[in-house]
């Protein structure tokens, strides 16, 4: 490790020298502690019993190698500060931990594992052009083999490497964003607050069964997101909070060390810390082959405590420029996402162009626009018709992903389907026809799980999903509605080629207030799509005037009876002379194909 790089801010190996790292016979320790008394290795090699650590290096760093020690074996740090405090650390850099109540970390021997995925590693690429459609998943909840059990009956990585990514490709995802895989010690946090930023969460196995639940995605052809949390870290004893007796990862003043979730900031101003993230996040690129990281709570590294009256954190910006950077030009083709509420410009600019460099960014506004339309009864939709308008007059600023996340379907905001205004069966409806304005909108996708069966359940981190809603027909033809429309959204490029593109987007019209009729094309250089919805409670005849001779072939209908709709399925192409009138049903949506070649006779689905 190059000291100069880690005192800097600048490494990204820092892994590679701290930590515990077997040799032939024995183990090496090392930890960074600059502030520390003293410190002793205990492990339950020698019964939990002290092995001094001596100071190495410049004499801010403690080691010790002791023989007969290998992986699988439990230690931990003592670390005795200069104010008299004695605590038991789990190691910052530890590759493995016990699962909560315990801490201790485990010694690991990384690489155990053979990737077999060069080919998708030397090819994958951040999907600009391409379509991205992203299944959300938090590992432990999305079945479980014993549910019964609230803090356990999960299904391994091994397990479910068997049975996820078949699931992911049968429903037309081709992209996964796991949350949190980083040990944490409290089950409700979801992996937000981390003790462990390099050892995968041994709730559901061990490291190498986690390369292999991703070798198997990457097999079957999904990208596989980490969410990385930059921003915080729990303030377990055990963790990192006053590691060498002094705030060295934290900010010493609690004015700005401690958050509104109750866990501690990181200081972006020690080029130690900065280090320490940047090693963490290679790490899980370069040693599980990650895909790519969504960075949680950007706006609360932009701005201080995320609050833009406060203004803007320097430190902490050129922190998250460099990190971009620097993890691009060490992995070309992997995606970092920002998940960032602030309007601050420029988050997916390029560093070289003075943005933040991330490559895509959650569009929070489109979302809360959206939902709130939604919520609201078609009789008084009038005075938001142009919320679902607003979303393209800054679209082309950033390079946006639409997310439906697990933040929206818990603490009293409902699920998706619940969040729809009308009683159970208009829910549905209304429900059919959103996403099918959502996957027409510019823009990369996600959902959370759950949302594909019509989830009416608030998730809960501690049960599966309802898998038996199914077996009621309304919950069922929609989950096969969800299934065909993410389909046909990887399958036809007019709806990804050109997200980030003004010729890939018009609109037809969008001034039919009363109405709430909406209708815009998206455009590709082999076809044209053209969208129709009518989001009011009445069947409206709309006219569209379009010179020259035209056809358009049904595509896609939210209303069709398969759905449980009610119009026939219909995939005749119409032809028409300058312009046509056609009915569109209330509270639905139909998507054409806009003159289409005559010889493509077989469509999706």
């Amino acid at each position: 490790m190059d000291l100069q790089n880690f005192y800097r801010g600048n490494e990204f190996e820092a892994h590679s020298y701290l930590g515990a790292h077997t040799y032939w016979g024995g183990t090496t320790f090392r930890t960074f502690a600059p502030a520390a008394a003293r410190i002793a290795l205990i492990s339950d090699y020698n019964d939990w019993n002290e092995i001094e650590m001596h100071r190495t290096g410049d004499g801010n760093f403690w080691e010790v190698s002791v023989e007969g020690m290998k992986a699988g074996d439990m230690y931990k740090y003592r670390i005795y500060g200069r104010d008299g405090s004695v605590t038991d650390h789990a190691d910052p850099y530890g590759f493995f931990a016990q699962l909560r109540p315990d801490s201790a970390s485990i010694v690991y021997d990384l690489g155990s594992y053979k990737f077999t995925d060069e080919e998708w590693i030397r090819n994958r690429s951040t999907l600009v052009d391409a379509p991205f459609n992203i299944y959300e998943l938090h590992f432990g909840s999305w079945k479980k083999k014993d549910d019964t059990i609230p803090d356990g009956g999960w299904y391994t990585y091994t397990e479910m490497a068997d049975i996820l990514p078949d699931y992911l490709i049968e429903h037309g995802y081709n992209a996964l964003e796991i949350m949190p895989l980083n040990e944490y010690p409290f089950d409700g946090s979801w992996g937000y607050q981390s003790t462990g930023y390099f050892s995968p969460t041994s709730r559901y196995g061990r490291p190498e069964e986690l390369c292999y639940f991703i070798d198997k995605c990457h097999e079957a052809g999904i990208m596989v997101i980490l969410d990385f949390i930059p921003v915080h870290f729990a303030a377990d004893a055990h963790g990192l909070r006053n590691y060498d007796g002094t705030a060295l990862f934290e900010y010493p003043n609690n004015a700005v060390g401690v958050n509104e979730w109750g866990s501690c900031n990181f200081m972006h101003s020690r080029g130690e810390t900065c280090s320490f993230l940047k090693s963490s996040a290679d790490f899980w690129i370069t040693e599980y082959h990650f895909d790519g990281l969504r960075l949680d709570a950007v706006s609360n590294l932009i701005y201080w405590q995320g609050n833009a009256g406060r203004g803007e954190n320097k430190n902490t910006i050129d922190f998250i420029r460099s990190f971009n950077a620097g993890l691009h030009m060490r992995h070309p083709g992997v995606i970092i996402c920002a998940e960032d509420s602030s309007a601050y410009s420029g988050v997916t600019r390029p560093v070289s162009e003075g943005g933040l460099g991330f490559d895509y960014k959650w569009d929070l506004g489109w979302m809360n626009d959206t939902l709130d339309y939604f919520a609201t009864s078609p009789d008084d939709r009038v005075s938001k018709y142009h919320k679902l308008t607003f979303s393209m007059m800054y679209f082309y600023n950033e390079h946006y992903i639409l997310p439906l996340s697990h933040d929206e379907v818990v603490h009293g905001k409902a699920t998706i389907v619940q969040k729809m205004s009308d009683l159970y069966e208009g829910k549905f409806q209304q429900a059919r026809a959103f996403y099918m304005y959502m996957y027409a909108h510019p823009g990369k996708k996600l959902n959370f799980m759950g949302n594909e069966i019509g989830q009416l359940r608030e998730w809960d981190e501690s049960r599966e999903q309802d898998w038996d809603m199914l077996k009621y027909p309304m919950h069922d033809s929609f989950c096969k509605f969800m299934q065909d429309l993410s389909v046909i959204y990887l399958e036809h490029p007019a709806f990804y080629a050109r997200d980030y593109r003004n010729d890939g987007f018009n609109w037809t019209d969008c001034g039919k207030e009363n109405e709430l009729i909406y209708v815009f094309e998206r455009k590709a250089d082999a076809e044209n799509i053209l969208s129709f919805f009518n989001f009011s409670n009445y069947d409206h005849e709309y006219t569209l005037n379009m010179p020259g001779e035209h056809t358009l072939t049904p595509l896609l209908n939210s209303n069709w009876e398969e759905y449980s709709g009610d119009v026939k399925k219909d995939l005749e192409t119409i032809s028409f002379k300058d312009c046509i009138i056609l009915n569109l049903n209330r509270e639905s949506a139909i998507y054409y194909l806009l003159d289409a070649p005559a010889n493509k006779d077989k469509l999706s689905p």
